[in-house]
């Protein structure tokens, strides 16, 4: 069974030299610095992921004060949710371009503007723009950085700092619907909104403490790697033959580079040299020097961006990572859809007096904290993969989603509600994942598109279960259905990597014959 992208026999060309010199490892790598990116992280989480779990109080006020339909006022909600992964891939330019700290602190002001507008809402209509697509695009542009830098200052921890940096998610679930409520019973919703808004800034401070690894940093990363894991010969002499044929990923892009910054060297020669010339002329070198190491930069991360998507190397040639994407797409709304219609369902079932003492959704939500460590620290035990770690919790959740309609009592739901929030622990593990199948130059971009098939999913996937509850008049078939859809993405994981081993071997049959 599939372990890493080197059993696979893909590479992207990341881990391009490897060197025979020992390399002294930079020490904020697994350690140092390496932990405040948890901590920024987990911040992230509970002001992004956390308050987003919260909406449901805020949801009520908004039916309140416009009146309108239950369907029409949770679109907001799903919006937001739905817009914060959906814009995953455009996410992946800017970081591409900019880097991570630039990029979420950009995104920490536009998710901050987006609550201080809603707080002014004279419609629904209105809370589409600024809450939905505003708020949820300055959350995009925070959450995928968060993820990214975790994963480029880990190597032998990551799935353990990953769990750690999500469990703000179930933290920010009690946090911020504690902080809302108390918000909107004592100021309003409107004034609950703007100060919210005032808080979410702090997201620029988590931004801030995003420090990038240098190039170097990064290049050492991907050796120890490579130095560590089995059959590195083989994938590495494989890749370089791939990449001879297509194209170096960033071959050209580096030689426009190298011309530009002679260009750059003669401009600073020239400034140097010509001090004694007017003031004017010097400030008009200045400028184009900025200018052209403006365009150099975005020039670089939009051919990066590109070649990720659409290059001869492209990310979309990747047969088990196309695999990862069609099981996204089923998933998340399995995980999303007990969340929105598990109250519905107590009141059928006549279980409101049990779900008062202890709601249902806090089960999930507590043991989901402990799922995504728990996972971690196992996935990062040496005799065990992360990759079958993930398909089992995969296993177990999709079987919860089949069998929750059957219980009828509050502790036959209980079982099955802790067993999702357990298993559902593996989305810690979906950056590792991602990491191992494409490498950590490309992590920005495939979890883009992953968390992308993600927010499709949370968007369609609740309003998907309504429309069943309304032709069928009951919620069993919406988890039938999503349980099945969940198990066929599941399948093609375990298909296509037993397809991209077989393509290989089949290969260098034909080579020897020849």
């Amino acid at each position: 069974m599939y372990a890493s992208r080197e059993d696979i026999g893909y590479d992207f060309g990341d881990d391009s030299k490897v060197r025979s010199k020992p390399i002294k490892p930079n020490p904020n790598i697994d350690g140092g610095w390496a932990w405040m990116i948890v901590l920024s992280s987990f911040f992230v989480h509970i002001l992004i992921m956390g308050s987003q779990m919260a909406l449901g109080t805020l949801n009520m006020e908004w039916l309140e004060e416009f009146n309108q339909s239950r369907g029409l006022t949770a679109w907001v909600s799903s919006l937001s949710m739905g817009i914060t992964l959906i814009v995953g891939p455009f996410i992946g330019l800017f970081i591409s371009m900019c880097g991570c700290r630039t990029t979420a602190i950009i995104g920490g002001i536009l998710n901050a503007l987006g609550w201080i507008l809603s707080a002014s809402a004279s419609n629904v209509h209105y809370l589409f723009l600024t809450f939905g697509v505003t708020a949820g695009i300055g959350s995009g542009m925070v959450y995928l950085p968060a993820v990214v830098m975790v994963g480029q200052y880990f190597q032998k921890r990551r799935a353990l700092a990953q769990g750690l940096s999500t469990t703000g998610t179930g933290f920010g679930a009690f946090l911020m619907t504690a902080l809302l409520k108390y918000l909107c019973t004592e100021f309003g919703w409107r004034n609950a909104m703007f100060i919210q808004g005032a808080i979410s800034l702090n997201l620029c401070v988590c931004g801030a403490l995003m420090r990038p690894l240098s190039p170097k940093d990064l290049r050492q990363k991907c050796v120890v790697r490579s130095d560590s894991e089995e059959n590195r010969a083989k994938a590495l002499s494989h890749s370089t033959e791939t990449i001879k044929s297509n194209g170096v990923l960033g071959e050209e892009p580096e030689k426009k580079e190298e011309a530009a910054n002679e260009v750059l060297g003669s401009v600073q020669h020239t400034e140097i040299g010509g001090k004694s010339g007017s003031g004017r002329s010097m400030y008009g070198l200045r400028l184009f020097k900025t200018v052209s190491q403006l365009t150099i930069t975005v020039r670089k991360g939009f051919a990066l961006w590109y070649s990720s998507y659409f290059g001869a190397a492209s990310l979309f040639t990747n047969r088990v990572f196309m695999a990862f994407i069609i099981w996204a797409l089923f998933a998340y709304s399995s995980f999303v859809i007990p969340f929105i219609h598990l109250p519905e369902i107590v009141k059928q079932y006549n279980l409101s007096r049990q779900d008062n003492v202890f709601p249902l959704t806090s089960i999930i939500a507590i043991v989901h904290i402990f799922g995504k460590v728990i996972l971690g620290i196992i996935s990062d035990l040496p005799c065990i993969s992360t990759w079958n770690v993930f398909l089992i919790a995969n296993f177990t959740l999709v079987t919860c989603i089949l069998t929750l309609p059957v219980m009828q009592t509050y502790v036959g739901l209980a079982v099955v509600c802790a067993l999702i929030g357990f298993s559902s622990g593996y989305f810690s593990l979906m950056p590792v994942v991602t990491e191992d199948l494409v490498g950590t130059k490309h992590l920005a971009n495939a979890y883009g598109i992953i968390i992308c098939a993600n927010g499709i999913s949370a968007l369609f996937g609740p309003p998907f279960a309504g429309w069943i509850y309304d032709i069928t008049q009951k919620y069993d078939f919406s988890f039938y259905i999503a349980g099945l859809l969940y198990m066929v993405g599941i399948i093609f994981l375990l298909i296509q990597p037993c397809m991209q081993k077989k393509q290989p071997r089949e290969k260098s049959i034909e080579e020897a014959q020849v």
